[in-house]
């Protein structure tokens, strides 16, 4: 039987996980490189406190929560830079630039 601290914090991240998901759909294109930047900050917190729990032994189920909570964190944030750096190749120029004349 699991106890009700651990149902509370399951229903916690359900609720966080469900409204994330919903600011995150309706956020406009041209919003989506700054929106991966902080993300990634984010997310290397998120990473931080996932090795916290999983490396606080304080008992299974936490430990394979934190272990998931960390695998999805650093998924995110290495997809993040990823994308961040694809966006940004966009807006380089392919050719040499041509020199200005006065």
């Amino acid at each position: 039987m699991m106890k009700p601290d651990v149902i509370s914090s399951l229903y916690v991240f359900m609720l966080a996980a469900f409204i994330g998901f919903e600011v995150i759909r309706r956020v406009s294109p041209l919003l989506h490189t700054p929106l991966m930047s902080l993300t990634n900050a984010l997310d290397a917190i998120a990473v931080v406190g996932a090795i916290i729990l999983a490396g606080a032994h304080r008992g299974t189920m936490a430990t394979v929560l934190g272990m998931i909570a960390i695998v999805a964190a650093t998924s995110n944030v290495v997809g993040g830079f990823l994308i961040t750096d694809r966006m940004l190749k966009m807006f380089k120029t392919s050719g040499p630039r041509k020199q200005e004349t006065r």
